[in-house]
């Protein structure tokens, strides 16, 4: 097996981080020392305007363009200046001499004290960026701009100048990192590689029948964790010595021991012989009285055949009694399995019908703002695109979208709410709830059914109330309650009231929900939470709704559920489980 060098790793990681760590360092020096170079050229550019400003100014003024050419001419000779442009009040260009920017236009504006505006150009093409000035002749007290002169420098300038100290801060990296890897691979080798070796070597020589002499001697006076190693190793030594001593006081008590067990065979043998005699006799009165047993014995059987008629006769019925028992448990579960997803079925299709109409808006809302854009586009091509075409096209693109916004939106949070309350139901998944929040959820899950009523639903219940337990049970019982009360307690009800409190005392968790719907007899309360019991059997009710959620309630969350009716009407629940952390 091809063995890795741990200081070679260790090594490789640590450079590695350096040289990029270097390489990272060395360009910031080098963009730093290119934009301060670049600072300094655009400050030596504002001197040379302080400089020549009011020579070429009076050259423009008198028309003097030869004068103009002149002074450009020793500019341009300046090696940081690669190009100068002057040009008159009307921008007609008076001098232009060297390297110049062919994408770039100077109009000044002039501002309100007469002056005219500064401008740095600093992201030319061509690798130029330079300086724009007006130049402004005063007379009797007052400034007129005759003209603009710019500056060009190029990133050719900068380069050499900052050339040496690019070549100085390289070298200077390279030394370093040499150094370092220099350094690192001697500390390494000495430190680690050679005191590991040593070690291997010496553990290699391990001598099983002298494991005193195996012991490791370390060359190293340093205390560190090759030190722990051999002292761990040595001690693992003196162990097995210890333990070859006992092993060989453990055989010489097996031997001595093994001699006495022989000295007992012999005693016992004749104590054998004694008792063989005795037993003869007793054999005699023992067959006498095994007779005697046989025909109890045939008494017995007889006895026995009997019984075992009778109990084979209870074991067949017992048998089918438990086949009937666990197809009827399975059939339970079946039923209890078809119930929730009967309900998952139901709030599934009402989701699926409730999110078609924001999507079929947002389908047209979409078609119309592609015919407006259709339309934009042929006024445009046909060069008919007036201001109040486009303003229409703008006020109708803006409607169409925030329709489009607002529907997409409705559909995503529906479908959200939905999503999470259904994986719940299907899943045993123990999980953090916020009650608050997940309730909201749970009935938003449900809007497509309440909103074809005018019933409400009143939440009572802290922002601050977690617990860890099983979403989905939780969801399935807020369900089943809610539509409980929708189908059987607000019938003939116009608009009922639902009302949920929720508190949490230390680790328990209480909730109490009530409607104001028609409730249930007294002498029916009882029979509540029994399977198969429904008010509306002759309608199609299942009667496995409140069974489900005492199930859930007592099995699934080990907690309490208690129904009775309200004082003045309605049903109301009291459910009570701990949190499972």
């Amino acid at each position: 097996m091809k063995v890795t060098s741990i200081s070679r790793k260790l090594l490789a990681r640590v450079l590695s981080f350096y040289f990029v760590l270097t390489f990272i360092v060395t360009c910031g020096q080098i963009v730093a020392e290119y934009f301060n170079t670049k600072s300094h050229i655009n400050s030596e550019l504002l001197t040379l305007e302080k400089t020549f400003s009011g020579s070429l100014t009076r050259a423009v003024w008198e028309l003097n363009t030869q004068q103009a050419i002149d002074i450009s001419d020793g500019l341009v000779a300046i090696p940081m200046i690669k190009g100068i442009t002057v040009t008159d009040e009307n921008n007609q260009i008076i001098a232009q001499l060297g390297e110049t920017a062919h994408n770039a236009s100077f109009n000044f504006d002039s501002a309100e004290d007469g002056q005219s505006e500064y401008r740095n150009l600093n992201s030319l093409s061509e690798g130029l960026f330079g300086h724009t000035f007006p130049l402004i002749f005063e007379f009797s007290g007052r400034t007129t701009r005759v003209g603009t002169v710019t500056l060009l420098s190029s990133n050719e300038v900068i380069f050499n100048r900052i050339e040496v100290g690019i070549y100085f801060l390289i070298g200077n990296a390279i030394v370093k990192t040499a150094a370092l890897v220099f350094l690192f691979s001697l500390a390494f080798s000495q430190l680690l590689t050679n005191p590991l070796n040593e070690l291997t070597e010496q553990i290699k020589q391990l001598d099983l029948d002298d494991p005193e002499a195996s012991k490791l001697h370390s060359m190293s006076y340093e205390h560190n964790e090759l030190n722990i190693l051999e002292d761990a190793y040595n001690n693992l030594i003196d162990e097995l010595v210890l333990f070859k001593e006992r092993l060989a006081e453990v055989q010489n008590e097996l031997i001595s021991a093994n001699h006495k067990l022989d000295e007992q065979n012999l005693q016992l043998e004749q104590e054998v012989a004694r008792k063989t005699s005795s037993l003869s006799t007793t054999m005699l009165k023992m067959e006498i009285q095994q007779r005697e047993m046989l025909q109890q014995q045939t008494q017995l059987q007889e006895e026995n055949n009997r019984r075992r008629k009778t109990e084979l006769t209870l074991t067949n019925t017992n048998n089918d009694l438990k086949s009937s028992i666990i197809e009827l448990k399975k059939a339970q579960e079946r039923l209890l399995e078809a119930e929730k997803m009967a309900t998952l079925g139901n709030l599934s299709a009402e989701v699926s019908h409730e999110i078609n109409t924001p999507i079929g808006v947002s389908i047209t809302s979409t078609s119309y703002l592609s015919d407006l854009i259709a339309q934009i586009d042929e006024d445009i091509q046909n060069q008919k695109l007036t201001k109040r075409t486009l303003d229409d096209f703008i006020r109708n693109a803006k409607q169409s979208i925030e329709l489009l916004m607002n529907n997409l939106t409705r559909a995503s949070e529906l479908n959200t709410s939905y999503k999470q309350v259904a994986v719940d139901q299907i899943s045993d998944k123990i999980r953090s709830i916020n009650m608050a929040k997940y309730l909201h959820e749970i009935i938003q899950s449900l809007d497509p059914k309440l909103k074809k009523t005018r019933h409400n639903i009143e939440i009572n219940c802290s922002e601050d109330i977690n617990i860890y337990s099983h979403a989905g049970a939780i969801a399935q019982i807020f369900t089943n309650l809610i539509m409980n009360s929708i189908v059987h307690g607000f019938e003939d009800i116009q608009q009922g009231n639902i009302i949920i409190d929720i508190s949490k005392h230390e680790q328990v968790l209480r909730i109490h929900y009530a409607d104001n719907g028609k409730g249930i007899e007294e002498e029916d309360l009882p029979k509540l939470f029994n399977m198969f019991y429904t008010t509306k059997a002759t309608q199609g009710g299942s009667g496995l709704g409140t069974h489900i959620i005492y199930n859930l309630v007592t099995d699934t969350l080990n907690g309490t559920i208690n129904a009775h009716n309200g004082q003045s009407r309605g049903l109301h629940f009291d459910i009570e489980f701990a949190d499972m952390r």
